[in-house]
């Protein structure tokens, strides 16, 4: 089979890092790290139909981001699973609080980056910088994407380290990447 390419608005939004491109070849014959590529649905759909998102996929409804992952511009979903929530514990339920809203924006806006990268895109930008990368996120802080053997990992500033766990969906309008650790920004004080 042929590979199939990927190409986004993240190749002029990311011309100034070290990525060498946003876009990305993707060789379909390799599943284990292969992103499954379903460009019929969006972001929305893809998160709705992934097993153990439900936590994040109830935090978008309750932050009124779902529409911007049902619209035309292309996102990064950085995604946190069900059991990166639970391990919050009862910092994770209250976030999903009504009087948390402007929290939980600001959480998941830490988790979205502009434009189309899956997790070979990334990784090939690690190693042609010989190094980690960082991107800007929705959130304006930064994330830093490294390797740590063949584990690729993202972590904000002094905040957590998740490791990219799962298959990444590539949709219409983004790519939806699991994570095993939901990125919490560093504590003031």
């Amino acid at each position: 089979m042929k590979p199939m390419f990927k190409c986004g608005l993240a190749a002029i939004a990311l011309a100034a890092l070290p990525l060498a491109s946003a876009c990305s070849q993707v060789d379909d014959q390799d599943p284990k790290t292969a992103t499954k590529d379903d460009g019929t649905i969006t972001l929305a759909a893809a998160l709705g139909a992934e097993d153990g998102m439900d936590t994040l996929q109830n935090a978008i409804t309750n932050s009124e981001l779902s529409g911007v992952l049902d619209g035309p511009a292309s996102y990064t979903l950085l995604a946190p699973t069900d059991a990166a929530f639970d391990a919050l514990g009862d910092e994770g339920k209250a976030l999903l609080t009504d009087d948390q809203r402007p929290l939980l924006v600001g959480l998941l806006r830490e988790h979205m980056l502009p434009g189309h990268l899956t997790p070979e895109t990334i990784e090939k930008a690690i190693a042609d910088k010989g190094g980690p990368v960082t991107i800007s996120t929705l959130g304006e802080s930064q994330v830093t994407f490294s390797m740590n053997g063949d584990q690729l990992n993202a972590a904000l500033p002094g905040g957590a380290t998740a490791a990219i766990t799962g298959t990444a969906i590539a949709a219409n309008n983004g790519v939806v990447i699991p994570l095993d650790t939901v990125l919490m920004p560093q504590k003031a004080g």
